[in-house]
């Protein structure tokens, strides 16, 4: 196995003899073709976060982008920070993030009394 890069909350890898790539991110963990893993890759590195977020911004749940899977009655469900470090995985960047948090990046409810 060859780690091609790597989070603080996953791993994505090659396995030099059955050229399988290997994710592994939070308590999911994916094995790939190398055209199943190219079209998962463009899939996440076009995914707009902040048309979902406002689509399911009255949903009552942390995690509001979806990732649809082949079985119908399956969906991953990921928030922004979670799609960040996937995108940062695919672009087999560092273990350094590249990006900055804005103020609407903090999950924090303050309440000024």
């Amino acid at each position: 196995m060859k780690v091609l890069s790597k989070v603080s909350h996953g791993e994505l890898s090659i396995c030099n003899e059955c050229k399988l790539y290997h994710l592994e991110f939070n308590n999911v963990y994916f094995e790939f073709t190398t055209a199943q893993f190219k079209r998962f890759k463009n899939f996440i590195l076009t995914l707009d976060e902040a048309y979902w977020e406002t689509k399911y911004a009255n949903a009552k749940v942390s995690r509001k982008i979806p990732i649809p899977s082949k079985q119908t009655n399956l969906v991953l469900m990921f928030n922004r920070y979670e799609i960040r470090e996937l995108k940062q995985l695919f672009k087999f960047a560092s273990t350094n993030c590249s990006w900055y948090l804005s103020v609407d990046d903090i999950d924090y409810k303050l309440v000024l009394n």
